[in-house]
């Protein structure tokens, strides 16, 4: 089944590192080694890795990295320039096969988990963005670490633009806008995020055999500690597989 995010990323290209949300990548990195407990040879599967921010500056610091995009155009992004450790692979989070194959795992920024809420959801499942984290936390071995941002539904609705349109019956937001190529050429495109609470992302973590840690109020750049609030764009779940 083909995903709506495919055609944005074919439009956007290498274009997407120039978003600003891209430029804290040192910074989260450095807070996913700490938590994850990251060292050289560690192996850690990076689910929406997009064009690879991520998976390149862990590789850098000797970790094994594997990521997997939904998009081709993306995950060639990925293999240009990759360091050494770090290997991308074209496939859908939603039917990925992995078993207990990970020392840890994470989705960030909306990468795979928070964007299958869209057009083509599968009405069969109960949760698919829970589907995607099932499939996520069972890549990784028994007590392995799990990490991924979502957006926050107190947020979004509290700072509601009028380029958006949540349905508060699936906590999808739909966003209208206007994506810009490497070249400047404009095309106007709609976002599918789901917004979360802590409280549905500890339910959903449980279905999937995440013991979670810890819940923070995060935005992109800025990983600190923090309780959940209503403030922040993002929560960050860190959780281990049960045994």
């Amino acid at each position: 089944m083909d995903h709506w995010f495919e055609g944005v990323a074919d439009h956007l290209g290498d274009a997407y590192l120039r978003y600003s949300f891209t430029y804290g990548t040192v910074r989260e990195v450095d807070v996913l080694v700490d938590v994850l407990g990251l060292t050289g040879g560690s192996r850690l599967l990076d689910v929406g890795c997009g064009p690879g921010r991520h998976s390149h500056e862990l590789a850098r610091r000797g970790v094994e990295v594997v990521g997997i995009d939904v998009s081709e155009t993306f995950v060639e992004l990925a293999r240009r320039d990759a360091p050494e450790g770090a290997a991308f692979v074209h496939g859908d989070a939603r039917t990925m096969a992995f078993d207990a194959e990970f020392d840890a795992a994470i989705s960030l920024c909306q990468g795979a988990f928070g964007l299958a809420g869209g057009p083509g959801v599968d009405t069969g499942v109960l949760d698919p963005d829970g589907a995607i984290l099932e499939r996520i936390v069972a890549a990784v071995r028994p007590g392995g670490g799990v990490v991924l941002s979502a957006f926050s539904a107190y947020f979004q609705v509290r700072f509601m633009s009028e380029t958006d349109d949540f349905d508060a019956g699936t906590g999808v937001n739909r966003e209208h806008t206007v994506l810009r190529d490497g070249d400047g050429i404009e095309s106007p495109a709609e976002l599918w995020t789901t917004c979360f609470t802590p409280r549905e992302l500890r339910l959903l973590a449980d279905r999937a055999g995440l013991m979670v840690d810890e819940v923070r109020s995060v935005t992109p750049g800025d990983y600190a500690p923090r309780p959940p609030d209503l403030d922040h764009p993002e929560f960050l779940v860190i959780g281990r597989r049960a045994h």
